[in-house]
């Protein structure tokens, strides 16, 4: 029998603190106090009779029970959302629902063409697609409530759980205006970009740290007029009305660019390559929408490299 007096939100707390190793971050996630987090964990080991994490001053690290009790708790958010879906689609007289975060620059490249060869199929099934930083999307995923995220390979530590299908290769733009100074020049030095209002990634961006070992293997380390930003629709008015570069994924400004709106400046970025495909959960059975889905976003990611 399970003990009644372990609740959702013990479960919920424990993994948000057990992926981020830090209660002040758990807290922020769950848009909770500290206090509350460490009240609601101490309640779950009381209950349990056992130390989940051992605290330190760089933040809390599972126990073996700990390790022990995520491995069980992850598929259970996971199976509760998925049974709480179930229900709702079996009210709605069988219509079902798919659920998929994408990154921005995927938004913009390869899902509209797959979106509408999968609507092609008539298949009884709404999509719901939400934009956001990858670690965010992840941790939707990881709980249940995305089936599926569409973007970069997240780091080692952060696909623990998790699958990933290789879709292409993605690297980052450096774009402007038509008629950009740097546009002018005869010879492209990266550092001159310093002289300018550069758009960057935030923190919680997926390409930030490629950005940052380019910049810095060029002698950049300082960026005075630099707005950091995930907003696409900003970004690229922003760019059109200003002689800011837009540092930014390639696939976000690759129609604007095919299209002569903006402008990518002629810059060696290769160290910013890295692999976009599909994140699902490793314990997940998918669905046939999603496995309808998954293929129309392969052959959507096929007919673009094709173009290139």
């Amino acid at each position: 029998m399970i003990d009644a007096r372990v609740k959702y939100r013990h479960v919920q707390c424990f993994m948000e603190v057990s992926r981020r190793r830090s209660l002040v971050k758990a807290a922020d996630a769950l848009s909770i106090t500290q206090p509350a987090v460490s009240k609601t964990l101490k309640e779950l080991e009381e209950i349990l009779e056992v130390r989940l994490f051992e605290r330190s001053r760089k933040g809390v690290t599972l126990t073996q029970f700990g390790e022990v009790f995520h491995h069980y708790a992850g598929a259970s958010l996971a199976a509760l959302k998925q049974g709480l879906d179930s229900v709702a689609q079996a009210r709605m007289s069988g219509e079902s629902y798919l659920n998929v975060g994408v990154l921005p620059s995927v938004a913009a490249r390869i899902v509209p063409d797959a979106v509408q060869a999968f609507q092609a199929e008539s298949v009884e099934t709404t999509l719901t697609l939400i934009t956001g930083p990858n670690t965010f999307l992840l941790s939707r995923l990881r709980v249940g409530e995305l089936d599926l995220v569409v973007g970069r390979l997240a780091e080692p530590e952060q696909m623990a759980g998790l699958s990933f299908s290789y879709l292409y290769s993605e690297s980052v733009s450096f774009a402007v205006r038509k008629g950009h100074p740097l546009l002018q020049e005869d010879s492209y030095d990266l550092s001159r970009i310093a002289d300018f209002p550069v758009l960057y990634p935030t923190k919680e961006a997926i390409i930030r740290p490629y950005i940052e070992r380019l910049l810095i293997a060029h002698g950049v380390t300082r960026l005075p007029k630099r707005v950091e930003t995930i907003s696409n629709s900003f970004g690229r008015t922003y760019t059109l009305d200003t002689d800011a570069v837009w540092i930014i994924s390639s696939g976000v400004v690759a129609r604007d660019i095919a299209a002569g709106e903006l402008f990518e400046l002629p810059l060696e970025t290769a160290e910013t390559t890295g692999p976009v495909g599909l994140t699902t959960r490793a314990d997940a059975a998918p669905t046939p929408a999603l496995l309808m889905f998954q293929s129309t976003l392969r052959a959507s990611a096929e007919k673009k490299s094709a173009l290139l």
